[in-house]
């Protein structure tokens, strides 16, 4: 298992849909080179450098942290089980309560939608709270989500970042 990276009153908790193998080696998020996420995170202006997966433990110091839906470790997020998302998703939004992030940012689709019953969700801003949370959906930064580009996912962390100044 992997440690969250949590604080109170956190402006975004980034959510992913689950760790990583290299992840749970390591003991630090998004840690499999090919992910996405902190590329995307600096490139979106959410941190004033690119940060390694080993310095997660800044990211409260710029109103940020990182947990996941489900906490077993997998090679792809396609292994977990339908009921492991939903089950985790409860845990989840009880986390969520405890530490009050102004947002909880979930780093997949498909994974939102199966955890919390929404099957029409879209990437964006949700009606829905998680915990107490608004929650903003974000694409998968895994390398082996091809839908997005390192751009495209940047781009969509921005619009978060810009409804978050405004």
């Amino acid at each position: 298992m992997i440690d969250d990276v949590l604080a109170p009153k956190l402006d975004v908790l980034f959510c992913g849909i689950n760790p990583g193998l290299m992840s749970e080696a390591t003991g630090h998020h998004f840690a499999r080179p090919g992910n996405r996420f902190w590329p995307a995170l600096h490139l979106s202006g959410f941190t004033p450098r690119l940060l390694a997966p080993a310095e997660q433990h800044l990211l409260p110091s710029y109103g940020l942290g990182i947990t996941n839906i489900v906490a077993r470790p997998s090679a792809k997020a396609s292994e977990l089980t339908k009921e492991e998302l939903v089950e985790s998703g409860q845990a989840l939004a009880a986390k969520v309560a405890a530490a009050e992030p102004a947002i909880l940012a979930v780093l997949g689709i498909s994974a939102y939608r199966a955890a919390f019953a929404r099957p029409k969700a879209r990437i964006g801003p949700q009606e829905e709270l998680v915990g107490g949370a608004r929650v903003w959906v974000l694409p998968n930064p895994s390398g082996l989500n091809a839908h997005w580009t390192l751009a495209t996912i940047a781009d969509e962390m921005g619009r978060l970042r810009g409804y978050l100044a405004s």
